[in-house]
């Protein structure tokens, strides 16, 4: 991969982080809380300077991966410093304090709607697309169906028992081919049709059948073999398709997460800073393979897809995590007495430190991948 991939890839989640914790930041100024520190970036400081009239202290630091937004007596224990310190965030009203912490996420997603609009106002809507040819298979997973009925990267799939394969289900819910695939081979082997080249040939494979997903599946990745059509679009129609582009992918993201929970599907899958920067890095690069355009294009939709993903994560209430904060207050504001610091402190450092065991894991997972 070229470096100036990665660099976009680590310069996105930067903007994500910071994009997030600006909303923390701006939500407090609004609601009168004081912050304590506010930095771009990790690791050691590049720039340092301190507002005379607010008394925050800003941070440019070196890595421009994150970024933080700190207050007073955020996360302390003995809840001494709420008795000493005016300004330490607990003794701000409850909704003062839910409204700082949710603009977080909040923002996530005004910068995944922002970026969608943007992307559809340069390409346009997709009004005059059209399935021109017959899915491509792109991979092979070794030891595959595919991989032993010799299928190879660069055919195109064409019939299943002799039933065409251009194209989508009537619905326009999923792949004609792959529908076809799990319906037939139910009941047994399956005779695929290959276009290889100027050759036409017939292939038997032997589905297998996937638990986690439900269905069958040969072992290869598709190119469904759709081509756009692209009409512009007015600002309006811009921001509408951006908002049902990001809640479509809000809806995907919380289906994989059930399915994650309720079955482990995807749980292989899963990836840390490190498989994610690799992923945005890799497709980025290949998009630019065909023009700087359509690499610009990709990066965005990327960021609009982490970005939706960053904000409901955040949400989740999982000691830590912002969603785990405003349940807590959402608890203090109905019992009208905040619970006792102590007991949500050491909450919120048991799940920063499962958290940051579950980062190790899946940083470890990440490289084997790399190296694999």
């Amino acid at each position: 991969m070229n470096i100036l991939y990665i660099l976009a890839a680590i310069v996105m989640l930067g903007i994500m982080v910071t994009i997030h914790e600006a909303g923390h930041f701006f939500a407090a100024r609004l609601t009168g809380i004081p912050v304590k520190q506010f930095a771009i970036g990790f690791g050691p400081q590049i720039l340092k300077w301190k507002s005379k009239k607010h008394e925050t202290q800003f941070f440019l630091r070196v890595i421009p991966a994150g970024g933080y937004c700190m207050f007073y007596g955020e996360d302390d224990a003995k809840g001494d410093e709420a008795k000493t310190d005016p300004r330490a965030i607990g003794n701000y009203a409850v909704w003062r304090r839910v409204i700082t912490v949710f603009m977080g996420p909040a923002m996530n997603f005004v910068l995944a709607l922002v970026v969608a609009a943007a992307l559809f106002g340069v390409a346009g809507e997709d009004t005059q697309g059209r399935y021109a040819d017959y899915p491509l298979v792109m991979t092979v997973d070794a030891s595959s169906p595919a991989a032993e009925a010799g299928i190879q990267p660069g055919d195109h799939l064409t019939s299943v028992n002799g039933q065409d394969a251009l194209g989508v289900t009537e619905d326009g819910t999923a792949l004609l081919l792959s529908r076809l695939i799990d319906s037939e081979a139910a009941n047994g082997p399956i005779a695929l049709g290959v276009r290889r080249g100027d050759e036409h040939l017939t292939v038997t494979v032997s589905p297998r059948y996937d638990a986690s997903m439900n269905r069958y599946l040969i072992g290869v990745t598709l190119n469904p073999g759709y081509v756009p059509g692209y009409t512009a679009v007015s600002l309006p129609r811009a921001f509408q398709l951006g908002a049902e582009y990001c809640v479509a992918a809000g809806g995907a993201i919380l289906k994989a997460l059930k399915d994650l929970i309720t079955t482990g599907a995807g749980l292989d899958q899963t990836s840390g800073p490190v498989g994610i920067v690799t992923m945005i890095a890799e497709e980025t690069q290949r998009s630019a393979e065909a023009s700087w355009l359509a690499a610009v294009m990709t990066y965005g939709e990327l960021l609009v897809l982490i970005s939706v993903n960053l904000g409901l994560f955040n949400l989740l209430p999982i000691p830590g995590l912002d969603g785990s904060r405003i349940l807590f207050l959402l608890v203090e504001g109905v019992r009208r007495k905040p619970v006792p610091q102590k007991v949500e402190a050491y909450v919120h450092l048991t799940g920063y430190v499962l958290l940051f065991g579950l980062l190790i894991v899946m940083t470890y997972k990440d490289i084997l991948r790399i190296f694999r």
